[in-house]
């Protein structure tokens, strides 16, 4: 969870757009440090759906913002074996910036390196509402409607349930993202804002994570 870019900006006396570009310019390190260490998926909240009743100006901006990272990222995505997915309601964003996540996901279908899933006007309750809805249309029979079931009809199921979330900045809350997939991910925040957070940040995020015994509901292995 990438927060905390117009905190950075305002403490630094420029504007909250200022701070989202400078968290691209972190995400594109992470990612690549990420994949260094081989993490298999890498999953970020780019846009939530209620960051629309932000000023005008910031949304304009960041949806700009967006598109022309999608598209001059593509080559260096290619490049570095990145499998690009986007989750979220795309049919209510601009079509320029729907085309833009349309080819770069077939650009880079065929990568087998780290898996980038962008959440793009995204939430996880609706997500939820969303999944329902598709299983009702197929006309689903209650005693079929298994976890596993609702997750094939997730955004993108082929993606496995996250192992850690991070967030940055500070805040202790999940903010309605991945709530049906993060059930059981360890969780791991720190007050270092998203433009600030590097590799010393990630390695520590690994690091904590790896000493965590995950029980998932039962207990844990006798020592």
């Amino acid at each position: 969870i990438m927060d905390g870019n117009g905190r950075f900006a305002t403490s630094k006396g420029f504007m909250r757009l200022w701070g989202h570009r400078e968290g691209y310019k972190t995400l594109k390190k992470v990612l690549l440090t990420a994949a260094e260490l081989g993490i298999g998926h890498l999953t970020v909240y780019g846009f939530s759906a209620e960051n629309w009743r932000r000023p005008e100006q910031e949304v304009g901006g960041l949806m700009s913002l967006i598109e022309e990272a999608s598209r001059h990222e593509l080559r260096d995505l290619v490049a570095n074996n990145v499998r690009a997915r986007v989750i979220g309601r795309r049919h209510e964003l601009p079509p320029s910036l729907q085309q833009a996540f349309q080819e770069m996901e077939s650009a880079t279908k065929d990568n087998t390196g780290i898996v980038f899933t962008l959440a793009i006007n995204y939430g996880g309750r609706a997500e939820i509402v969303d999944a329902a809805k598709k299983l009702l249309q197929e006309g689903a029979e209650p005693e079929t409607i298994t976890e596993e079931a609702f997750h094939q009809h997730l955004y993108d199921p082929t993606v496995p349930d996250p192992d850690l979330m991070v967030r940055t900045a500070g805040e202790l809350r999940v903010s309605n993202f991945l709530i049906w997939q993060a059930a059981y991910a360890e969780l791991h925040v720190t007050d270092v804002t998203w433009p600030e957070f590097g590799e010393a940040e990630l390695f520590d995020a690994v690091k904590h994570f790896q000493k965590r015994v995950r029980k998932f509901g039962g207990l844990a292995d006798p020592a």
